[in-house]
Formats: structure tokens, C-alpha cells, sequence
């Protein structure tokens, strides 16, 4: 359960896909235009699902579906890769001496 002050991301679709503009791509045309907003929460308690109010970093009002309480960020850089410690070396090398090779 969420408490109002507590950090959440909510969605909401801005335009549903019947009501975009011809004048993009037919694909793009068939699906919501979608966002999904972090800020502080306003109602005085929530679960997961309610539509709610949040109130954003910039003082904006925003109504959607609540969807997670203290969100954080997953993305990464990928997998590993050992070629990459071989660039770092050679170009560390390169610069070193300043590329006269």
C-alpha cells in the first residue's frame, strides 16, 4: 500500500490509438500515444492499480494508474564484453604516447 508523500510512477494513456493524427506512420497509428510519470503521491493512501494523483518534480498534476511505489531505475550497459578490455588497452597505449605509432 502506498501513503500520500511517497515516491510512485503511474501510467496513463495521453491519445488513444483512435484518435491519432493520420500524419504518422500507420503502425505508430494503431497504438496509444502512453506515458508513464514519476512524482510524490497525493492521494492520502493507494495499491497498486487505483488511479491516483502525483504531483512531479516540476510541480505538474498528473492522474494515471498506479503502478509501482519507489521506483528505481533497471537499465544497464549490457553483458560483458572481453573485447572491449583489448580496445581499452590499445587505446590507452595510443594516447599515451600520443598516437605516433
Amino acid at each position: 500500500m502506498a501513503k500520500k508523500g511517497d515516491w510512485v510512477r503511474i501510467h496513463k494513456v495521453v491519445l488513444p490509438a483512435a484518435e491519432r493524427t493520420a500524419k504518422i506512420p500507420e503502425d505508430t497509428q494503431q497504438v496509444d500515444f502512453e506515458m508513464w510519470v514519476k512524482g510524490t503521491l497525493q492521494n492520502e493512501t493507494a495499491e497498486i492499480g487505483d488511479e491516483v494523483t502525483i504531483l512531479t518534480a516540476t510541480d505538474r498534476e498528473e492522474v494515471g494508474k498506479l503502478l509501482e511505489v519507489n521506483p528505481y531505475y533497471t537499465h544497464s550497459y549490457g553483458k560483458f564484453v572481453p573485447e572491449i578490455i583489448e580496445i581499452d588497452k590499445q587505446l590507452r597505449k595510443i594516447m599515451q604516447f600520443g598516437g605516433e605509432e
